[in-house]
């Protein structure tokens, strides 16, 4: 009988976020309350419900999701002891089109979490990114991330930031009414709830019954389990200093680093909406707004994300161009 990892401890993962966070903050950081369930549809959809109500940050974590799901409502399948799976809701300053391009700044502080060494002595793992929020190790998904947000008012209640463009009115497609409409939604606070799945063990029934290469961190005929609970305060306490910076600066603090993780930087990729085509190119790194910059061969094409999807279409690049580590 194989054996499981470690059950998830709200009050153990507590203890070591404070201590990740408390000696080494430059400046006072919220921290994030932990809950842990055994089993719930969805993180994400439970987290939404209770946003407005929120006192602080809060993240909760379950270990089997009845009805986990992904991009463009993907299911996410995860099975107890094999995966990690949790929501971080997460206050930002409104108005909405302040947090565009957040999923690619979580991709970072993940990413760059799980390739540092890990606070239980395991090393790092080579984690990439794929535009615009996947998790890559030698190509194969290790997980994903789906965020949604939550108003403080009915406005935008609800709404998915897999599109980066924030351009020509609001995020949700609606149009600016007026100037004083829009002081308002200034003045409105903004909840993200930041969902990830993460493969902390290979599992053959799992991984069958999805339609693409799948990595994890540790093999299961590994005689040394992972520590998820050291794993989840480690990236609980990325994603804190990761969303502050957010919530002051934007996303330009994370652009030139989210290209240095790009798995498919200098490749040959498509971009393919519904099984359609859009545009061919070779694949750069990201702009200020989140888009992917792809050389066409007759210019530089921004790709917003909405429900588009990268497909590559070569599998060479110069040494010189693949992603590194980050000092």
């Amino acid at each position: 009988m194989r054996d499981m990892t470690e059950s998830l401890d709200a009050a153990r993962v507590a203890g070591m976020l404070a201590s990740l966070l408390t000696p080494s903050s430059p400046q006072a950081l919220p921290l994030p309350a932990i809950d842990v369930v055994a089993s719930t549809a969805s993180t994400n959809a439970d987290l939404r419900e209770r946003a407005a109500s929120l006192p602080g940050p809060l993240l909760l974590a379950a270990e089997r999701q009845t009805a986990g799901r992904g991009r463009a409502g993907r299911r996410w399948l995860s099975e107890p002891g094999d995966s990690l799976c949790f929501s971080l809701a997460w206050r930002f300053a409104g108005p909405l089109q302040r947090v565009a391009g957040l999923s690619l700044a979580v991709g970072v502080a993940l990413a760059e979490c799980l390739r540092a060494p890990r606070i239980d002595g395991r090393p790092g793992a080579p984690v990439c990114l794929k535009w615009p929020n996947d998790l890559l190790i030698d190509g194969a998904k290790l997980g994903g991330i789906l965020i949604e947000t939550v108003g403080s008012t009915k406005r935008g209640m609800g709404a998915r930031l897999d599109d980066h463009r924030i351009s020509g009115g609001s995020s949700d497609g609606s149009d600016s009414k007026d100037s004083s409409d829009s002081s308002e939604r200034s003045r409105d606070s903004v909840w993200a709830v930041i969902g990830v799945g993460l493969n902390v063990r290979t599992n053959a029934t799992r991984d069958a019954a999805i339609d693409q290469p799948v990595a994890a961190l540790s093999d299961a005929a590994s005689p040394d389990a992972i520590d998820r609970n050291a794993l989840l305060a480690q990236l609980a306490a990325a994603l804190s200093v990761a969303l502050a910076s957010f919530d002051q600066d934007g996303l330009e603090p994370f652009v030139a680093r989210w290209s240095a993780l790009h798995a498919h930087r200098g490749q040959s990729v498509a971009i393919v909406e519904q099984g359609r085509t859009l545009h061919q190119g070779v694949a750069l790194g990201i702009d200020e707004q989140g888009c992917l910059q792809l050389d066409t061969g007759c210019g530089i094409v921004a790709v917003a994300a909405g429900d588009v999807s990268l497909r590559a279409t070569s599998t060479t690049r110069p040494a010189s161009e693949a992603p590194h580590a980050l000092h």
